[in-house]
């Protein structure tokens, strides 16, 4: 669990590496030492320990310190601790931190970086004054209140870093100290050089001098023999010096070397662990971007949990619209008999006796990191134990799913398969994946939300043609159901699908501007009245133009004004010929042509569905698309009957 309390004595300042360092100075130099005992009187959990992504509060590390050197009996423990840490015999990570660059300066100047890793309670200033000194200063952020033996510790580790690089005549001077009452610490540290360091300044020293030996040989003696063997000498000397010091440098790098013997598959499964880590995010953050519906949101992080993350399960819940139960929604790695035990289960929010670990984890807006459900057994109500029981959960981590502080849901995840012990960094991990679930979630009921609102209104807006004529009520529905299915025989996609269904709904919007006189008259109408009738079409197209329609529905106006052309190019607004025609134009021209034939109007009584398939096929090819009416009618006729006589409209 994470502590909300921001104190300064309880505020996580200090990585577990450090407490692990003197627990690997103990077991090297103490083995009689119980390490568990000191833990357990400080509070410290094996597990916290273990993991490198756990921090402890200044109160934690005192407790632990202080029982290091009550049971040591020894008041420079730290100090030796420090120096075990950044040694090659201790098998801590600190010194690595201090071996990324060649050179002891540069070295120390890396602490600057390796503290961020190790504390969080201090600032460290690196000053290089010398290629053989450096200024060390320590300043402690506000409210951070250290304590002496941690000074030591700093010390101690210096000490080690310098050992690393084969230094000679070390000293550290520590003119300012906080616990000398100075604001900081401030350490002096100056070493001997190195041999190879020496020897290459002799080199430089010595070789002047020789070429002027070499001149002067010249100029007193005018014999080239004697000036030539002179300077040959020189020359294999100043050779020699060059080898002896490029030999005496190979062997520092590789002394050096010798102490960084960490296993490179560690290092791999750390860059695979990062690799991984950041792909997540990226995937997460596509999920965010892409997707607009809840059901697809839950499916692709349970997707990408499930290859990323080193768990055997994971599973997302979520509250209901009233908040008061939370259900399964999505999960990976679980038996059959797993889901159908998740699916059946609902944790009840608002029941006051609730006290299972989804439950306080949602109310509570709080992560859980249990390593041992044995240890929580007492704070579970019946119903709870015997849940994680079927599941055989033994550990796992919980996490709430949250959108500007409100509880949707919560996210879980386990290791029952490999028996991986659960860290501090998976509970970030997850904590991170959570908040992400949340915006996608929210995201996605905003767009569903949106999509609610946009369809409701386009079913007023469509309903509003049968309010013209009540005889005609239901033609844009039926040719849309049509349409729909002609889409499904197609194997259309379901955003273009989407797409014409929307079109055929209002594919004769544009009579909405034809006058009654005309719309509902009964009997054959003139030239100039069937030309009223025509520019619906046109009136749809400008009408629909009028709203703007993006994404998939941004070609529904295109469509919806098209569906009177003909395949021979007779038809209108344009005259349009062939594949000229756009395809939802061409299948609505089939659903529209065959609900009007088998439909009551103003001018005459419906067809019986045997004389409007006829009628299809003889429209098929000049007036309609042949394929569509060919793929068509076997549906008509599987659905309605050939032989069936029965009004479809009536």
């Amino acid at each position: 669990m994470i502590d909300q309390n921001n104190s300064p004595i309880q505020r996580k300042l200090y990585s577990s590496r450090i407490i692990q360092a003197y627990c690997e100075y103990i077991t090297v130099n103490y083995p009689a030492v119980n390490i568990k005992e000191i833990l357990d009187s400080a509070g410290i959990l094996g597990y916290e320990l273990e993991d490198h992504g756990h921090w402890f509060s200044q109160e934690e590390v005192d407790r632990f310190y202080f029982k290091v050197e009550e049971v040591l009996n020894d008041k420079t423990v730290a100090r030796k601790a420090g120096h075990f840490m950044a040694s090659p015999q201790g098998g801590g990570e600190v010194r690595y931190y201090f071996l990324g660059l060649m050179g002891l300066a540069n070295a120390y100047k890396m602490a600057t970086k390796a503290s961020k890793n190790l504390t969080k309670s201090s600032n460290y200033e690196v000053n290089i004054l010398s290629s053989n000194s450096v200024e060390v200063i320590t300043t402690f952020l506000p409210g951070i209140q250290e304590k002496e033996y941690q000074c030591q510790n700093r010390i101690g580790m210096f000490e080690a870093v310098a050992e690393l690089y084969n230094t000679t005549s070390l000293q550290i001077d520590h003119p300012e100290c906080v616990f000398k009452g100075n604001e900081r610490c401030r350490y002096i540290i100056t070493w001997g050089k190195s041999t190879a360091n020496f020897v290459r300044r002799l080199m430089h020293i010595t070789a002047p001098v020789f070429i002027a030996g070499i001149i002067s040989v010249w100029f007193g003696t005018k014999n080239i023999q004697y000036s030539l063997l002179t300077f040959l000498g020189t020359s294999v000397f100043m050779l020699l010096m060059r080898n002896l010091s490029l030999r005496i440098e190979k062997n520092e790098v590789k002394e050096i070397l010798k102490s960084t013997n960490r296993s490179p598959e560690k290092w791999i499964e750390q860059i695979e662990l990062n690799y991984n880590n950041t792909l997540l995010n990226y995937e997460i953050g596509q999920i965010i971007s892409n997707h607009t519906n809840i059901n697809d949101v839950l499916n692709s992080v349970v997707h990408v949990s499930e290859k990323r993350l080193d768990y055997d399960r994971g599973a997302i819940f979520l509250a209901d619209k009233d908040g008061v139960f939370l259900e399964f929604k999505a999960g990976f790695g679980y038996f059959e008999r797993d889901k159908v035990l998740l699916e059946k289960t609902r944790f009840h929010l608002k029941n006051p006796d609730s006290r299972g670990i989804f439950v306080v984890s949602f109310r509570e807006k709080r992560p859980f990191l249990i390593n041992d459900v044995n240890n929580i057994e007492e704070t579970l109500s019946q119903r709870s134990l015997e849940f994680a029981k079927q599941l055989g959960s033994q550990s796992f981590i919980c996490c709430p799913i949250m959108y500007e502080n409100k509880s949707l849901g919560i996210i879980v995840a386990d290791n029952i398969r490999s028996r991986r012990k659960l860290y501090q960094s998976d509970l970030s991990l997850y904590m991170g994946i959570a908040s992400a679930v949340g915006m996608a979630l929210k995201t996605a009921e905003l767009f569903e939300d949106k999509e609610k609102q946009f369809q409701s209104t386009l079913r007023i807006l469509a309903s509003s043609i049968d309010a013209r004529d009540p005889l005609t009520a239901g033609h844009s529905e039926k040719v849309t159901e049509y349409a729909v299915a002609i889409c499904g025989l197609l194997d259309l996609d379901s955003d273009t699908t989407e797409m014409i269904r929307l079109a055929a709904l209002f594919h004769d919007y544009g009579k909405i501007a034809i006058p009654d006189a005309i719309l509902k008259k009964e009997g054959p109408l003139s030239s100039d009245e069937y030309l009223s009738i025509q520019s619906h079409a046109v009136k749809t197209r400008e009408i629909l133009e009028e709203i703007s329609f993006e994404g998939i529905y941004r070609d529904v106006p295109l469509i919806a004004g098209a569906h009177h052309e003909k395949m021979d190019g007779s038809g209108y607004p344009g005259r349009l010929k062939g594949e000229k025609i756009p395809l939802g134009s061409r299948i609505i021209a089939v659903a529209d042509y065959f609900e009007a034939l088998t439909a009551k109007r103003h001018y005459r009584d419906p067809m019986i569905v045997r004389e409007a398939i006829a009628e299809l096929r003889k429209a098929s090819g000049h007036h309609l698309d042949k394929e569509i009416v060919d793929i068509f009618i076997p549906y008509i006729q599987s659905t309605l009957g050939l032989d069936h006589e029965k009004i479809v409209s009536a």
